[in-house]
């Protein structure tokens, strides 16, 4: 455990023990890490994410509003998602939710059960799709970068990833950043707006979707933006599984907005994974470049 991980675990034991008197910490183990938090695993029953945020006051605020929004969502969501027992202006705590993250199966099971997963995620989107904005006003920000936007993040990406891309692919891809990005006026609606097959949890043995971890960049989005990380990650059958699930009346351009959101993401993908060394990431961003850039 190197010196930073060392100070994480004593303020883990510290705050813990602030926060819930009587609690005995038995054991603390790092359990992943992103852009934005570090997670522990607690008494291999809790998940504690401390923030990496370096201002306090922000650090404080996304928490507490996290906090709130699972409380508020919680009733809506037909899959479990997390409820905070702890919250700190560091850190959140909640209970370890069954199952194991999707991308940590192999390639293969993925394959296998990717319609069936997609068409429950797909019902699940349809819910928080539904969730009156009002109800989430204050506790999300919007986040709706015009298309134009997404391109040209998408161009700065590809370039940090060129050196992994395989070269057969980089005609298709570069021809898909140079052509003009999709148009067309889209309502937003509340969403996770950030599910990837690394924030959902199932159950190898029966294939149920048991959890969506990872709220914090839960906004108001096009909604079509996380039925394209299904795309990305899982593939175009399993998009159109997803979309099968979601009311018939809504789905009117959500399926070419959702490639371009793929597509795009997938080069992000690529170039965090392999700057941060993030193997899964790089290994599933090359599979998918098969099926984004046929």
């Amino acid at each position: 455990m190197n010196a930073r991980a060392s100070d994480d675990v004593a303020r883990i034991r510290d705050l813990l023990t602030e926060h819930l008197p009587g609690f005995v910490v038995d054991s603390v183990g790092f359990r992943g890490e992103g852009l934005e938090n570090v997670a522990y695993d607690v008494n291999s029953a809790f998940i504690l994410r401390v923030s990496k945020e370096d201002d306090p006051d922000r650090r404080a605020s996304l928490i507490a509003r996290e906090a709130e929004l699972l409380r508020v969502i919680g009733p809506f969501s037909p899959v479990p998602i997390p409820a905070a027992v702890v919250v700190a202006d560091t850190a959140l705590m909640y209970r370890t939710l069954a199952g194991r993250p999707l991308l940590d199966t192999s390639a293969a099971f993925r394959a296998r059960h990717a319609t069936g997963i997609a068409g429950v995620l797909g019902g699940f989107l349809a819910a928080l799709h539904a969730i009156p904005v009002d109800l989430v006003a204050g506790l999300v920000d919007l986040d709706d970068d015009p298309a134009a936007q997404w391109l040209a993040d998408a161009i700065e990406s590809y370039r940090a990833a060129l050196p992994i891309v395989p070269v057969a692919m980089r005609g298709r891809i570069e021809a898909f950043l140079a052509a003009n990005p999709p148009h067309g006026r889209h309502e937003v609606v509340f969403s996770h707006n950030d599910l990837g097959i690394e924030h959902v949890l199932v159950d190898p043995e029966t294939v149920a979707v048991t959890g969506v971890l990872d709220w914090t960049d839960a906004a108001l989005v096009d909604p079509a933006y996380d039925f394209g990380l299904l795309q990305r990650d899982l593939g175009p059958a399993a998009l159109g599984s997803a979309l099968a699930n979601y009311p018939a009346d809504q789905r009117g351009g959500i399926g070419e907005r959702a490639e371009f959101y793929a597509r795009c993401s997938v080069l992000e993908d690529l170039a965090w994974g392999d700057e941060a060394g993030r193997e899964p990431y790089v290994r599933k961003g090359l599979d998918a470049l098969g099926w984004l850039f046929p």
